[in-house]
């Protein structure tokens, strides 16, 4: 018999939290910028695909409902969308080692990206619904995934709705759902998102491109720049010493990108 993920809403233990709201069928809607929500309680999770995908009676994906389609330049296709409505790290922590890690039955010791479903870069919410410990390197394949589709939607490639869906449903096949069959063209491309460590006090800054065994150095608006190098699948994380709210450029290799610390 295979295990589910029971979902209990429960008025006192969200006392002050968001509240979903549902637009017929679909993703649920919950408006949470800048704070992890809890709009359910999980209890027993398993993902799926050898890992990749999160159990979808747990994590089946929530949006937030002030993006739409209509404001798509003033907010996900703007830059420094993701800093604005990211939650501090000491509320994302929690969520991940107090909450998700005990439910998808994860050990503390694990590697693991607390990952939203649907990327904030798409409109995803910050509420459980929509987060859950993907096991393995960091940064994942995934992040590929979601530059695309951003810039997909963007560029009026896709709707806004379709991306949201396809990548809720399935990430491992959402572009070829789309009838995308790559993000980022034949030539050099990089991918960059930058993280505050509360303990070193600076930013990893997350390089995922397609030059691997390459010299990668990050620049910040303040000046501070650091290198180090991509490993053989074209990931790295360079630390840097920049200020919230710096443009951080990128170059790997014969390509640049850039992120917000």
């Amino acid at each position: 018999m295979r295990a589910v993920c029971v979902l209990a809403l429960t008025g006192a233990a969200f006392a002050g939290q968001a509240f979903p709201s549902f637009a017929g069928t679909g993703l649920k809607r919950i408006h949470d910028p800048g704070r992890v929500t809890y709009s359910v309680h999980l209890t027993s999770c398993h993902a799926r695909d050898r890992g990749q995908l999160p159990d979808p009676s747990c994590t089946p994906g929530s949006i937030d409902p002030a993006v739409t389609a209509a404001d798509i330049h003033s907010t996900i296709c703007r830059a420094g969308w993701t800093t604005k409505v990211r939650p501090p790290e000491a509320q994302t922590e929690r969520a991940k080692y107090n909450v998700a890690y005990p439910a998808y039955h994860i050990s503390h010791g694990a590697v693991s990206e607390l990952d939203h479903l649907v990327p904030l870069e798409l409109g995803g919410s910050n509420d459980i619904t929509n987060l859950w410990p993907e096991v393995g390197r960091v940064p994942n394949p995934k992040d590929k995934v979601e530059y695309a589709l951003n810039r997909a939607v963007c560029q009026g490639k896709v709707s806004l709705a379709a991306a949201q869906n396809a990548i809720a449903s399935n990430w491992l096949t959402a572009l070829a759902r789309l009838g995308l069959t790559g993000g980022h063209g034949g030539g050099a491309w990089c991918t960059a998102a930058a993280s505050y460590n509360s303990t070193y006090h600076d930013y990893d800054v997350y390089v995922h491109s397609n030059q691997p065994d390459r010299t990668v150095t990050a620049t910040a608006s303040n000046g501070a720049s650091h290198s180090y190098h991509t490993n053989g699948s074209g990931y790295a994380d360079v630390f840097l010493r920049a200020a919230a709210g710096n443009r951080v450029t990128v170059t790997v290799g014969a390509a640049s990108c850039s992120t917000t610390a």
